[in-house]
């Protein structure tokens, strides 16, 4: 007979509290957060007890249906794991662990499409998951691929980020100079209005013909008052 797991004081605590609050309020959503403690302590099968009787009081909660498929893969029951993971991802196509256990136990029962269904699923979501990738190659028997370099993860998880645009560089034909920032006019940061835009060349324009105009009547008035001198 296998010993009992050896329990973390913390996880034990944990999980008395818990399993206190669900005894009292068996409507209690306390169940899945137990669950999980009796999972990180080596529990299955406590796990699926509390799981299931949960589920009897929400059905169709999905986070409860994909610990309880987990925990069904960890005691060895593919057939009851199979059908209520299938039912997770058809509720929701983007839960990823259920497609992870799924891929291994439709690789397992030789069943390929449905195996390649869940690994491309996972790629869709991480074309770099490494998991996902061997699963696929073992299934297909394609040859490995060199490993993704930091380089093509970094650049894929920045076209990843919603409304984020790669830069593009600037294009410049060979025969056009490369102009510096100081050779550009200065451009106003602030837009104008429409009604300063027509008006302002036009009145500077008009004033320095003014004051040209005026200078040089003061001069030839003056050279004239010279010449009679003389």
């Amino acid at each position: 007979m296998s010993s009992p797991p050896r329990i973390a004081p913390a996880i034990a605590a944990e999980i008395d509290r818990l399993a206190t609050a669900v005894a009292k309020d068996p409507r209690s959503k306390d169940f899945l957060p137990l669950a999980e403690e009796y999972i990180k302590a080596g529990m299955w099968q406590e796990a699926a007890g509390v799981l299931e009787d949960g589920l009897k009081v929400y059905p169709g909660f999905v986070t409860a249906m994909a610990a309880l498929g987990r925990v069904y893969e960890q005691l060895g029951q593919s057939a009851k794991a199979k059908t209520i993971l299938e039912e997770v991802v058809t509720q929701r196509p983007d839960n990823l662990r259920a497609h992870r256990i799924l891929a291994k136990l439709y690789q397992g029962e030789g069943q390929a499409e449905l195996a390649l269904r869940s690994c491309t699923a996972i790629l869709n979501a991480n074309p770099f998951d490494e998991e996902a990738l061997a699963l696929k190659r073992s299934v297909t028997g394609a040859p490995d691929d060199p490993p993704p370099s930091k380089r093509d993860k970094k650049r894929l998880n920045t076209e990843a980020i919603p409304g984020k645009v790669p830069p593009v560089p600037p294009t410049r034909s060979a025969a056009e100079p490369a102009l510096s920032e100081a050779a550009l006019p200065a451009v106003s940061k602030v837009d104008p209005t429409p009604d300063q835009v027509p008006a302002r060349p036009v009145v500077q324009h008009a004033a320095t013909i003014a004051r040209l105009e005026t200078w040089l009547g003061i001069i030839q008035a003056k050279r004239h008052v010279d010449s009679h001198r003389v």
